[in-house]
């Protein structure tokens, strides 16, 4: 019983952050488009990058809710490869006179 209180606790969070993220990007949205566009396509659109912004912001943090911070991710290991051995890094001390 404990863990489905906890789920609905989380879609409650959730569903709080999505609904404020939404607005208040939007409104900022808003009134950045008021401040900066003549046209009213523009101004919506400024509208409506807010809102994106917001909700995109608002799945990234429920995803956090839900499942945890995600996984670091780990840098590549280094192999050696033939790009390797063919960079002037390895090639053998010449002296300057001896260069045509």
């Amino acid at each position: 019983m404990a863990e489905k209180t906890d789920v609905n606790a989380n879609w409650d969070a959730c569903l709080d952050l999505s609904v404020r993220r939404f607005v208040y990007s939007s409104l900022a949205g808003a009134f950045g488009g008021l401040l900066l566009f003549r046209s009213p396509v523009s101004r919506w659109a400024s509208v409506a990058f807010g809102a994106g912004v917001g909700i995109g912001s608002a799945y990234t943090d429920c995803s956090h809710i839900f499942h945890g911070s995600p996984a670091k991710m780990e840098c590549p290991k280094k192999t050696s490869s033939a790009h390797e051995q063919l960079t002037p890094l390895n090639t053998p001390n010449v002296p300057a006179s001896q260069v045509a």
